[in-house]
Parts: structure tokens; sequence; C-alpha cells
């Protein structure tokens, strides 16, 4: 599937309304979508996008706060963290080159949060980059072909 920044815009919608208490809700989720830019496919993918990110939240909030102690995922914009969360998502699904997720984190932040937000998702997700291709790169190289600290 690819993703265009319509699906990203539905996928960030629908992921801040879980955030907001509504995932128990997923089909009035779905049906906000409607208003919003492009086609009932485009809708579609960014609810299926959200809730597949929405599902590995917590994998990318360990990941997150690793990188942001002194702003953990409960501090930081509602906005923010959901573009953290759905970059976080698409970079570690392999579906999209990591670039790729971060430049279209970078500007849904510039188009709906605050005037600093593009630079802190920036920072962070570079930094979530570099750690998974440096992992990536020592498994490669390792003597025993695996994974030098057991994680995948």
């Amino acid at each position: 599937m690819s993703v265009t920044r319509d699906v990203r815009r539905c996928a960030l919608q629908a992921m801040y309304q879980f955030d907001a208490g509504s995932s128990d809700s997923p089909e009035i989720v779905r049906e906000s979508l409607e208003q919003s830019p492009g086609s009932k496919q485009t809708h579609q993918q960014g609810f299926d996008l959200a809730q597949a990110a929405w599902a590995a939240r917590e994998r990318a909030d360990r990941d997150i706060a690793a990188i942001t102690p002194d702003w953990p995922t409960h501090r930081q914009p509602m906005l923010d963290r959901n573009i953290l969360r759905l970059a976080h998502h698409e970079m570690a699904a392999g579906r999209t080159p990591a670039k790729v997720a971060i430049n279209e984190a970078v500007e849904l932040a510039r188009e709906f949060s605050t005037e600093k937000s593009p630079l802190f998702i920036n920072g962070v997700l570079d930094k979530i980059y570099r750690l998974h291709r440096d992992r990536t790169e020592g498994a490669e190289t390792s003597p025993a072909g695996g994974d030098t600290n057991g994680e995948a």
C-alpha cells in the first residue's frame, strides 16, 4: 500500500481520537473520517494504518521514552506523540523507507502542531532510525551472523 499524505492525515486524526478515549469506539472514529479530505479508499487506508500504529504504540512509546527521558510520552502534546507513533510504526513495519516516514512526520507536525514540534519530531525519529540502523548493521557484521545484543 502506498501511503499518501491524505492517508497519513486520516491516520493521525483517527489516532488522536483513539488517544482521546475513543479506542473502544472504532466505528465512530471510522465514520468521523468521512469529513476528511480524500476518497473512501483514502479514509479506509488511513483508518487501517491508524489501527496498526495504535496496536503497536507500546513498542513505539518504549523506544521514544528511551530517547526522550525528559519528555515522557504522557507529557508530550497529543498530536506530537501520535505523529511519532505513526512514523515509528511505518519505519518498524518496513513498508515505508525511514527517511520518507521521518519527512512525512515532520510535515504533519508543521501542518498540525506547534512551532517547535517539527524539530522535536525530526530529532526523535532520526535517533530511532540511527539506533535501528546501527543494530541492524551490527547484526549483519557479527561473527555469528546473529544479533549481538539479543534484540530483534
